[in-house]
């Protein structure tokens, strides 16, 4: 794509880098077709190649963005499918980050969608917030059909509907300390708790430190680590986003220096694709560039640490598991082949679902600001898996989990906590 930024323009480093992602585009909308919302919609521009054009035209002639720019990037669930499927390496991810910080400055949404934003980014990030959030939210759960009549209240009622149910159980997997091996050490890790997942489903990282300290992995919770930061930075609240990652990067750069770590594991594989990318997001601060690149390179999805370990094949378990690859998984770390083989070797029967490259609908705090889109692309996700007929869904992704969680009845766990079950830990409630 040809491109005609000025000299002071490309200045920016921001910029910079965006002129040379949009020069790659050479139009031939292949990601067309791999789009969840084109595909959806059938609007070229809620297609990655539409909204590149709109990113272009936006940041070329230096023009603050307006409605129907917004409209068509917060559309975007940011899946990344059109990274997997370009031909020629455009970097999607990075250039709609930039187009959100530009919109974030330079626009000023209506009232209610300032406020449910600034909500969000202020409670959702913090356990602390986010469980009496939820406690609220049940008691407020039968006035969601009034407030989805609604059209500027809608985020609201799906924010309600998606709440749980019943009460959240306690976990003490996010308290900070080591978890020692049960064997002979043979590896030490640090494991991200994070924000969302500790509070909806503690015992994912149960699942996790219970599975890696008995192959013999010392498990280490450190003390003052929190988001990750991808929350707020895919609404372009680019600063609190970088604070999350400086944070986490000094807290983990304490625990190499104090002990040395083999792996920083994640179990939310959205948090792992943002935490894979701190040495981009901090590239350009002196004092953080080279500590986030070396956190960056230590990040695993906590199926990447496993397979390392060389686990024994299991007996069949008699259970048919459909395998749903979330979006920050296969598109966004690239990870395909490593849960469905571990499921496998486990003893579990594997199944793809069609369509398994298409984004369920969750992506971060897509499924409450856009819940029309959203609910069409769940329905068609949970029709295509439960078109496999399995025993249960396995995915790596909390927001995946309440998401899909949400439209069958089918139980769905995370793929730890089944590896987990499958080498000697307690059977998942969600199977008695």
């Amino acid at each position: 794509m040809q491109t005609n930024f000025t000299a002071e323009q490309l200045a920016d480093p921001y910029v910079a880098e965006s002129e040379k992602i949009l020069r790659r585009c050479v139009h031939c909308g292949f990601c067309t077709a791999t789009c969840p919302t084109y595909v959806t919609l059938g609007n070229e521009l809620d297609s990655p190649r539409g909204r590149i054009y709109l990113i272009k035209d936006m940041l070329e002639n230096d023009r603050p963005a307006d409605a129907e720019v917004v409209t068509h990037i917060d559309r975007c669930l940011s899946c990344l499918a059109c990274m997997t499927t370009c031909p020629s390496g455009v970097d999607y991810m990075h250039l709609v980050d930039h187009a959100r910080i530009h919109i974030e400055k330079t626009y000023r949404r209506p009232l209610m969608d300032r406020m449910i934003r600034q909500m969000l980014a202020v409670i959702l990030p913090y356990p602390s917030r986010f469980r009496p959030a939820l406690a609220l939210a049940r008691l407020g759960r039968p006035f969601a059909p009034l407030l989805r009549g609604v059209k500027p209240l809608r985020p609201v009622a799906a924010m309600l509907e998606l709440a749980p149910q019943g009460r959240l159980k306690h976990s003490d997997s996010a308290h900070p300390g080591i978890r020692a091996p049960e064997v002979a050490r043979r590896g030490r890790v640090a494991i991200l708790t994070g924000c969302a997942q500790p509070v909806l489903d503690g015992g994912i990282n149960e699942a996790a430190i219970r599975l890696l300290t008995r192959l013999g992995v010392e498990v280490v919770v450190p003390e003052g680590e929190g988001c990750c930061g991808a929350l707020v930075h895919h609404m372009g609240k680019e600063d609190p986003a970088l604070d999350f990652a400086r944070r986490n990067v000094d807290v983990w750069t304490r625990e190499i220096e104090r002990g040395g770590l083999d792996a920083i594991i994640i179990t939310a594989s959205g948090c792992g694709t943002t935490i894979k990318d701190y040495g981009h997001m901090l590239r350009l601060d002196p004092a953080y560039a080279e500590k986030a690149a070396r956190v960056s390179a230590l990040a695993k999805d906590v199926t990447e640490y496993i397979a390392t370990l060389e686990l024994p094949a299991q007996d069949s378990k008699g259970m048919t598991v459909a395998y749903h690859s979330a979006c920050s998984m296969q598109h966004g770390q690239k990870i395909t082949q490593l849960p469905k083989a571990l499921l496998a070797k486990a003893g579990f029967k594997v199944r793809d679902p069609a369509e398994g490259h298409l984004c369920c609908g969750s992506a971060g705090t897509y499924n409450i600001m856009q819940p029309e889109i959203s609910a069409q692309l769940k329905a068609r996700k949970v029709r295509n898996i439960e078109a496999t007929q399995p025993d249960v869904i396995a995915t790596g992704n909390i927001g995946c989990m309440t998401q899909i969680g949400s439209g069958t009845a089918l139980p769905i766990l995370h793929t730890v906590e089944l590896l987990d079950w499958a080498y000697g830990g307690p059977k998942p409630a969600k199977l008695a």
